[in-house]
């Protein structure tokens, strides 16, 4: 039996019941530091603009190739419950601030790495945890006073963070290019005094040409076309119609019979039923002649119901594009976009219900049809047209340009950034080093754990570029020490000022790695027994 097995291997594994297992004190806390430090080794390559890709493959052959954190432990699949524990607090990490799921797991690993030092020399894991918790709260302190409080409107500026964020998920090239792509959707949704909501930025994607063709639509792009072969393709100077009506034949809700003795009273009896359709169009007709005239100008309709195909011949003949169908989602972004208002009846039809777009066309790519609505006046909404040649640069750009956008937005929201570039890490290492004589008691070893663990971040960036780690921590330490702000050069291995190169962290997101880390660092170290037990243990299988 499996209990009999795990106790003659291991002194410290004890039979709970026939299918529980226990791990004790000593071995629990290894196991624990052994799973994180594994974690952080798989993660480790990623960090920084000079990171190696991970190659996912999953059970039926599809590739994925990417070094997001928050991509690369969604998909792994994670067995022992400690690293998983780990990876979900890393991927909470991204979903409350879209970045630094890699910098977490690293800083985590190291942590219990540090102070497995400590254990070994026999120091309680209660005292190493407190001395976390004291040196969180002073980092979290020295980081309110590191922080640089900026304009962050001014364009350049979100250019840098863009390109910080974007350079460690997509070769340096593509990341300058979708930088500006970024930060211009970031510019366009905002509204004073409001929240940034990322949803009125759409994402569509094209398996089509090059990366590097990927672009901003100050405008919406819907991913179907017209419905009739004699509509235009394209129109211009164009007034849109945002709508949610049904503009197709409906049969009445009552069960009634129709008797008729000759053809005319049938077409008329079908004229009847038409009629109520019918003149609806009209008066969308009779809207576009008002608002048009004989100017040349373009009139769309865009409508979440159908439209059915004696209508659409009706709206052709006027030489008015007709949409049907429209997604739910893309039904606020039209309004905010091209302006005017989304009307659920025709009654009341003014021209001042309508939109405005320069340019409305139709491209087809395969079986695909995509609508083009561009050239908005005043857009509170657009769409960022992401193509790529295959399948997997596609997800790879896509989870870049989350990541990006919500970058820009943590630092007009933050309205503060961090000079980036493992400066912040190098600095609060020499802060919490002098902070650390103060403290009394063997916490000053937590303290000294986490000092030390800072350092990992820098260190990785010089080994993933290349250079030795020591002399590139020393070089930064001897900048640091002569009152200079400095980071670590990717490309010399030398130290460089960050804010003068443009590299710039997210106040925020090094705010929460801090305070996760450290927590589930405490937690994990604290663990002493683990067992394998609860209700699915009964039945052999079971587990955390």
């Amino acid at each position: 039996r499996r209990g009999k097995t795990a106790r003659s291997k291991m002194s410290s594994l004890k039979l709970l019941n026939q299918d529980a297992e226990l791990a004790r004190r000593g071995v629990a806390v290894a196991m624990n530091v052994n799973a994180a430090k594994g974690l952080m080794e798989v993660l480790k390559t990623n960090l920084g603009p000079k990171g190696t890709l991970k190659m996912l493959v999953s059970g039926s052959g599809d590739i994925k190739i990417t070094k997001d954190g928050n991509t690369l432990l969604h998909e792994m699949q994670i067995q022992n419950p400690t690293a998983a524990m780990i990876a979900r607090t890393a991927t909470a990490q991204d979903d409350i601030c879209g970045d630094g799921t890699t910098s977490s797991v690293i800083f985590i690993g190291e942590l219990l790495k540090q102070a497995e030092r400590f254990l070994s020399e026999g120091v309680h894991p209660r005292v190493i945890g407190d001395g976390f918790d004291i040196a969180k709260n002073e980092a979290l302190e020295f980081l309110e006073k590191f922080k640089v409080v900026k304009d962050t409107t001014d364009r350049e500026l979100l250019l840098c963070i863009a390109k910080t964020s974007l350079r460690t998920k997509v070769y340096a090239e593509l990341a300058d290019h979708l930088a500006d792509a970024v930060v211009d959707a970031i510019l366009c949704i905002r509204k004073k005094d409001a929240p940034i909501d990322l949803f009125m930025v759409e994402v569509m994607t094209m398996q089509h040409k090059s990366d590097l063709e990927s672009r901003l639509v100050n405008g919406l792009v819907l991913d179907h076309g017209a419905r009739h072969p004699d509509m235009r393709k394209r129109s211009e100077n164009c007034y849109i119609l945002t709508c949610n009506v049904s503009m197709e034949y409906e049969k009445s809700e009552v069960n009634s019979g129709f008797f008729y003795s000759s053809a005319e009273q049938r077409e008329k009896l079908v004229e009847a039923e038409r009629k109520f359709t019918d003149d609806r169009v009209r008066k969308v007709i009779e809207l576009k002649r008002t608002v048009c005239g004989d100017s040349g100008k373009g009139f769309v309709v865009i409508n979440q119901k159908g439209i059915d195909p004696l209508s659409l011949d009706m709206l052709a003949k006027e030489g008015i594009i007709g949409i049907r169908r429209a997604k739910r989602r893309n039904m606020e972004r039209l309004t905010l976009a091209c302006g005017g208002v989304a009307v659920n009846s025709f009654d009341e039809l003014q021209p001042s219900d309508l939109g405005w777009a320069d340019v409305v066309y139709e491209q087809t790519l395969g079986d695909d049809k995509f609508t083009f609505v561009e050239g908005t006046q005043n857009p509170l909404s657009c769409t960022m047209l992401l193509k790529g040649p295959n399948k997997h640069t596609i997800e790879q750009i896509k989870d870049a340009c989350r990541d990006g956008l919500r970058a820009v937005k943590n630092a007009v929201e933050d309205k503060a950034l961090l000079p980036g570039a493992g400066a912040f890490e190098v600095a609060c290492h020499t802060h919490l080093i002098e902070f650390a004589k103060t403290v009394s008691g063997r916490a000053k070893l937590g303290v000294q754990a986490f000092a030390e663990a800072l350092l990992i971040i820098p260190k990785t960036l010089a080994v993933n570029s290349g250079f030795d780690p020591q002399d590139s921590f020393l070089k930064l330490q001897e900048a640091y020490v002569k009152g200079l702000t400095v980071g670590l050069d990717v490309v010399t291995g030398e130290a460089m000022d960050p804010e003068a190169e443009g590299v710039y962290d997210n106040y925020n997101v090094k705010a929460q790695m801090l305070h996760s880390s450290a927590v589930i660092a405490t937690q994990l170290l604290l663990v002493d027994e683990v067992m394998r037990a609860g209700h699915g243990a009964r039945g052999g299988g079971g587990g955390l």
